[in-house]
């Protein structure tokens, strides 16, 4: 049996405000059309509906249960219409993003924007933190995730999106010989991990060397693992295999760091771009922990 949905949203009108000629307004109908498709109704379904008197409105025992499926099925139409719905939002969105930021959550998060606005066109680049601050003061960029260490009166710009913690980190294997200089990982020297761990170094008298250089998240990380050295990462970054060394060795004691997201001039007159921030900060919202920061 297929139901016309015209007929069903009618009979909800209906019930709902309590008359035919409420229900007439709420449609934008006559109460005589409205009036027609609840008797078409009844009649395809062979069945009654709605007690009638010069009084009320009531509904019978069946009408009771139809409306519960209709409610319900409505609702699934309308769920439709939106999600198929063509987008008006359009152009282009230069959104740029560090390695270390929502790891298997950004491919969901590229998917479904995509989905969602078929007729935007995404450009991401992914950089280190610096460098994406630096594309977004030269309008390169749309918006950017980057980060920042907490208290810094830079990284009260943007949006906050979720706080982290620089650690020290060494493979589990690793074991340092008694009077040996550490050997540390770093990213090259425009990096916001090495210039913090550099930092905190330098107001220690501990003996330490750089043995190891990437710009790729995934080499600093061979390198912690193999053993070779250790690195500042991201306290959410650690994988099996790794530990935390803060406070061994002599090391000091690192910041915490916010995730934040900046845009350029550009970036906040673009709807495309406003709707891709929306997006992002939502799917972080949904995955913070009930603690907050």
């Amino acid at each position: 049996m297929d139901v016309d949905p015209t007929l069903l949203r009618a009979f909800v009108a209906v019930s709902e405000a309590g008359g035919f000629t409420r229900a007439a307004r709420r449609l934008h109908l006559s109460q005589s059309a409205v009036s027609h498709q609840i008797r078409r109704l009844e009649a395809q379904l062979g069945r009654s509906l709605i007690f009638r008197t010069t009084r009320q409105l009531t509904l019978t025992e069946d009408g009771e249960d139809l409306l519960t499926h209709a409610r319900e099925i409505l609702a699934g139409l309308d769920a439709l219409t939106r999600r198929f719905r063509p987008s008006a939002v359009a152009g282009v969105v230069r959104f740029g993003v560090p390695e270390t930021f929502m790891g298997t959550r950004l491919p969901a998060l590229l998917c479904q924007f995509s989905r969602a606005y078929p007729a935007v066109r995404l450009d991401v680049q992914v950089s280190s933190y610096l460098d994406l601050s630096t594309m977004i003061a030269a309008e390169e960029l749309d918006l950017a995730v980057v980060l920042f260490v907490a208290g810094d009166r830079d990284g009260e710009t943007g949006t906050f999106l979720r706080r982290t913690h620089f650690v020290w980190a060494v493979a589990e294997t690793f074991a340092l010989a008694e009077g040996h200089s550490l050997p540390l990982a770093f990213h090259p020297p425009h990096c916001l991990n090495r210039q913090v761990g550099v930092a905190a170094l330098e107001a220690t008298d501990l003996d330490w060397h750089i043995a190891f250089t990437s710009p790729s998240e995934h080499g600093l990380r061979a390198a912690v693992q193999s053993g070779l050295a250790a690195a500042v990462l991201m306290r959410d970054d650690l994988e099996p295999g790794m530990r935390r060394i803060d406070g061994h060795y002599g090391l000091p004691p690192l910041p915490d760091a916010d995730f934040r997201l900046i845009w350029s001039r550009d970036g906040r007159r673009s709807p495309a771009a406003r709707a891709f921030g929306e997006m992002l900060t939502g799917m972080e919202a949904a995955e913070a922990p009930a603690t907050g920061r």
